[in-house]
């Protein structure tokens, strides 16, 4: 049975729409009030951008290990709740001018650790949904929503400010955060309750969070291709702004539409995902599109003007396409082969790994660019990325059509090595 058909699927799939809309909307106008409305300075803006993310470094583990003793519906519920509840007070609190910077901070920050739990939990709740057999397609599904909205979602928040005033979309945000808890409330899903049993200390489940990713052959090869490509893609994006707008000196509209390749390669790589799974299998689908697209980001140092610009949109249209059909099947393998009991810290031990990189990445690309100039550290992020597909390669994965069909059996945690 198609997906379209399941009940609680549609009610899922329709709030993490309205969640995700919302969240990516907010990476444009909150930096816009701050900018505009307290007139922030560019290290204000640079704490602001950190603020929304950083939540993933400080809290991840730990909120992996609570969501594992936890049912994530409710979880889900209460973040989208408490994201509608900040923002709601942040456009109160404007409207009365009572928030400066430090006000605007302390905010973006409770709406990221807000962020953090929904983000695990809504990785952790999926099987319990959709079911092991229906994981390939139930990920694709969610994953052009995600593509969609991180094309769409800027678009539709700056242009929401410039009609209607930052304080007003914020408030929209808001509101789309109450729909998708409404949304979730209304599903049908019967989800176990957690053991109670033989709980250890939070510090002691965090470690074998991390120790069972790590010492899983599987998952160590996909955390380790996500986290070498997550790091040189954060070295390329600094450059390939420079290189559009210093080196090629485009206009805005033109770097903005090519910005926009990179969404519409997503939305059909997640449309084809469930398509190429079945043809090629799940596994050999997922290490053969990082392997055939992420190469040709190789071609984009060479990027000149006229015709040459193709040699910069085809790579980035062909990477997306290719990394969202990674995603939708690393991420289903990861969901099938972990124990119910163990999906909450694994999810979180890997966003800790392969997010928690990414502003060394950044760091990195910075400092290449002033030593090897834009052209070579973008050959260097480029030969980066490509090469993130030898973690893949190298393990057993390369051996595989498809999972093996057992379900994944509820075992106890890892034990530590003597």
């Amino acid at each position: 049975m198609s997906l379209l058909k399941h009940r609680d699927f549609r009610f899922f799939w329709a709030a993490q729409t309205a969640s995700t809309f919302g969240a990516n909307m907010s990476r444009v106008a909150l930096p816009l009030l701050a900018a505009t409305t307290l007139a922030a300075t560019p290290f204000e803006m640079g704490l602001l951008q950190a603020a929304q993310t950083i939540a993933f470094l400080l809290i991840g583990l730990p909120a992996g290990t609570l969501v594992d003793r936890m049912r994530r519906r409710p979880i889900l519920i209460a973040c989208d709740l408490l994201r509608a509840l900040f923002l709601a007070l942040l456009v109160l609190g404007f409207a009365l001018d009572r928030v400066d910077f430090t006000g605007l901070m302390v905010v973006t920050l409770a709406i990221g650790f807000a962020t953090a739990f929904y983000e695990i939990a809504y990785q952790s709740y999926i099987p319990a949904v959709v079911g092991r057999a229906h994981l390939v397609e139930g990920n694709a599904k969610l994953e052009s929503t995600n593509a969609v909205s991180r094309l769409a979602g800027p678009t539709l928040g700056g242009s929401l400010v410039q009609l209607l005033g930052a304080t007003f979309t914020v408030a929209f945000q808001a509101v789309s955060h109450v729909v998708s808890a409404l949304l979730v409330a209304r599903m049908r899903t019967v989800e176990e309750a957690p053991a109670r049993g033989n709980r250890r200390r939070m510090a002691a489940d965090i470690s074998s969070g991390l120790r069972y990713v790590l010492r899983h052959p599987v998952f160590r090869a996909i955390t380790g291709s996500a986290a070498t490509y997550n790091f040189f893609y954060a070295v390329m994006l600094p450059l390939v702004m420079l290189l559009l707008v210093e080196e090629l000196d485009l206009p805005g509209t033109t770097v903005g539409v090519l910005m926009a390749v990179s969404g519409l390669g997503g939305i059909l790589g997640a449309a084809a995902a469930g398509r190429l799974a079945r043809r090629f299998g799940q596994v050999r689908a997922m290490w053969l599109a990082y392997l055939v697209t992420v190469p040709t980001t190789l071609l984009m140092p060479l990027s000149h003007d006229g015709w040459g610009i193709a040699l910069f949109a085809v790579p980035w249209f062909t990477v997306s396409f290719g990394i969202v059909v990674y995603n939708v099947g690393q991420v289903s393998i990861r969901q099938a082969l972990c124990p119910p009991d163990m999906l909450g810290r694994m999810n979180a031990s890997v966003r800790f790994i392969v997010w928690g990189i990414l502003p060394l990445g950044s760091l990195t690309g910075g400092a290449l660019g002033e030593w090897i100039g834009l052209r070579g550290g973008l050959f260097v992020a480029a030969a980066g990325m490509s090469a993130g597909v030898l973690w893949l390669l190298m393990s057993r994965l390369v051996r595989m059509r498809d999972l093996p069909a057992e379900e994944p059996r509820a075992v106890p945690d890892p034990a530590p090595s003597p």
